[in-house]
């Protein structure tokens, strides 16, 4: 059955009501209990005093976002203004040279906030992978990025690289390692493409451009090398309709995103609450779920942030870049699930898609799978809760697929047809529920603790059974409702334009 199977418009209201009256209650819970543990001893390292406007602490366990924007804040609008000034100069003046403006000026942003050794260091690695990129074989561009990458990633080659490092700043190692990672993938990506040239090979002055330029180089995303090199090479900058009225908006909705889960975390301490089990054996079921799927959606948020501040300033230079990651509300598949979409990108085109090809072969379709998810787990940094995340992640996109596949076979499928397009809906949303609480719990343990996933899941499947259980099922059933509601919309809107634009 399709995305467009409709449902009466009062079913989706009362789907909507609930969802909306579960959401409100297990807020308040939530609330009450941030506000039970304000002054509990065993927060006092996450919860710190906050806006006195408000009279309440602020939960800042999250060390990164409260660097980000506090102690780094003008450090960064610094940096980020600089390249864009100087960028819309060289725009208006010699576009076909702005890839070399913008190379320069990552060089010394680098070199600036890192050191000298730091950016030998990169440039090491850049003529390691270009070197290897001559011999235009794709298998040693994997082998040697590879290694490059776990040379970052492992100890003691880890500890080894990062002591050349002088000096220490509260985010010396996020940079270090966020740099030094992003630019190993970009490096794979241009000896691939290299590989892929039928003539001749990129120079080493395209790669160093490729790696420098400033919003990418840190924190990513990665866009990659055959994108960046046609978007950046184009002489004649024209934006679209209502582009810069678009970049400006989206400007204004992400400086309203930080002021707004600034003070979301005076009122809810989602990511201090959960360090404590004992506390956590205090609370309802209901109060869990909330915290297991506020936890999911706050890293949403900052991905969302993070990502839209540098595609803004990309999209500037009239770049596209790749787009902040989906909605996770908005999700109920594996096969849709991530925080960083220029990475998913990157591990589709060279791994997941050029072995898993069209991804209906199950034997293929494993492969495919354990290799991204191998690759994932070099990028992540192994280590035990690292391997735990990979191993279900990859069950999980694979379990959909088996599912998909017995579902399959005629005797569904001839039942299924005998179905009404809504029945057929209804269905597909109850397994749906079931594959939100299993995404929810696959991740929760690598964004929060392991303890803390273990405890919702016997609270939601052993202790809480069969009321919390089913309840929460149904009011995740009603959410699956509303996402696929949201879809049936979007695939129709499509529809039209593509049917405006054929004419």
């Amino acid at each position: 059955m399709g995305v467009k199977a409709m449902l009466p418009n009062y079913e989706l209201g009362f789907y909507a009501l609930t969802v909306t009256c579960a959401v409100v209650y297990s807020s308040s819970e939530i609330f009450q209990a941030s506000r039970d543990s304000m002054n509990r001893k065993a927060f006092r390292d996450g919860i710190k005093p906050g806006w006195h406007y408000f009279g309440r602490k602020m939960d800042v366990a999250d060390f990164e976002w409260v660097m980000w924007f506090t102690s780094f804040r003008n450090v960064i609008i610094f940096a980020l203004s600089g390249h864009v000034l100087f960028g819309k100069i060289c725009s208006l003046t010699v576009p076909q040279h702005r890839a070399v403006v913008y190379m320069l000026y990552g060089f010394l942003a680098v070199l600036s906030s890192m050191g000298p050794v730091y950016l030998m260091i990169i440039l090491s690695h850049c003529v390691v992978l270009y070197s290897v990129a001559l011999a235009k074989q794709k298998w040693l561009c994997y082998v040697a990025g590879l290694c490059c990458l776990a040379s970052f990633k492992m100890e003691p080659f880890s500890s080894w690289q990062s002591g050349f490092v002088t000096g220490a700043f509260d985010l010396q190692d996020v940079l270090f390692y966020g740099g030094s990672g992003f630019t190993i993938m970009r490096c794979m990506s241009f000896a691939l493409e290299s590989a892929e040239k039928k003539e001749g090979i990129y120079s080493i002055f395209d790669l160093l451009k490729y790696n420098f330029y400033l919003p990418f180089f840190f924190f990513g995303p990665v866009m990659t090398f055959d994108q960046f090199l046609a978007q950046v090479s184009t002489r004649e900058l024209r934006r679209k309709d209502d582009e810069m009225r678009n970049i400006r908006v989206h400007a204004l909705i992400h400086v309203g995103a930080v002021i707004a889960v600034d003070i979301f975390f005076h009122f809810f301490y989602i990511l201090t609450l959960p360090s404590d089990l004992k506390f956590m054996n205090r609370l309802s079921d209901w109060s869990l779920a909330g915290l297991a799927y506020s936890n999911l959606v706050y890293d949403w948020v900052k991905a969302a942030v993070m990502f839209g501040v540098i595609n803004t300033i990309a999209r500037l230079d009239h770049l596209d870049p790749p787009q902040p990651p989906k909605c996770i509300t908005m999700l109920y598949v594996f096969a849709e699930t991530h925080f960083d979409r220029g990475i998913n990108d990157w591990l589709c085109k060279y791994v997941y898609d050029h072995i898993g090809e069209n991804h209906d072969n199950i034997i293929k379709e494993l492969m495919a799978s354990i290799a991204t998810f191998a690759i994932t787990t070099l990028w992540l940094g192994p280590c035990e809760i690292v391997y735990i995340w990979s191993v279900f992640n990859c069950f999980g996109l694979n379990f959909e697929l088996w599912v998909q596949k017995f579902f399959q076979q005629a005797p569904f499928v001839k039942l299924e047809a005998k179905m009404s397009a809504a029945m057929s809906r209804r269905i597909r949303a109850v397994f749906g529920a079931v594959n939100f609480w299993a995404i929810i719990l696959f991740n929760i343990l690598a964004l929060n603790s392991l303890e803390f996933a273990l405890l919702v899941t016997k609270r939601l499947l052993q202790t809480g059974f069969p009321v919390s259980t089913l309840s929460i099922w149904f009011i995740t059933y009603c959410g699956v409702q509303l996402i696929k509601e949201h879809e049936r919309i979007l695939a129709i809107k499509e529809e039209k334009t593509d049917k405006a634009k054929a004419e």
